[in-house]
């Protein structure tokens, strides 16, 4: 469970949040609680999978697991992007390729078999 309260103490763009984790309350700080709130929620849901998965009671070993599972998720989705963007450009390359040789043949009146455009 997290609550939002904002707090001029330290800046007025700062809120403070209380949000509560595996059972444990933190106040944390920031621009956007909705989002600290969302963030506290995705991390109590990994240390709960986690620990109905291994049974322990450990929460600092329940924290090591769930954020490498959080990390393991992040290096997933950053290395599938990363492999979109190199795709993206690859084709981007190649279709730029193509457009020069269309041009080249249209400015030259000439197919690249040697045939006369036209």
């Amino acid at each position: 469970m997290a609550t939002a309260s904002k707090s001029s103490a330290a800046s007025p763009d700062a809120a403070s949040v209380r949000v509560e984790i595996f059972d444990q309350a933190y106040n944390l700080r920031g621009t956007d609680p909705e989002y600290i709130i969302k963030l506290a929620d995705y991390v109590d849901s990994k240390m709960r999978a986690v620990s109905e998965q291994t049974h322990t009671v450990d929460t600092a070993r329940l924290a090591v697991l769930a954020a490498l599972n959080i990390a393991d998720e992040y290096h997933l989705l950053k290395r599938n992007q990363d492999g979109s963007k190199l795709d993206y450009l690859k084709r981007a390359n190649h279709l730029s390729e193509v457009l020069n040789e269309a041009l080249d043949e249209a400015l030259d009146g000439t197919h690249k078999d040697g045939r006369r455009a036209g």
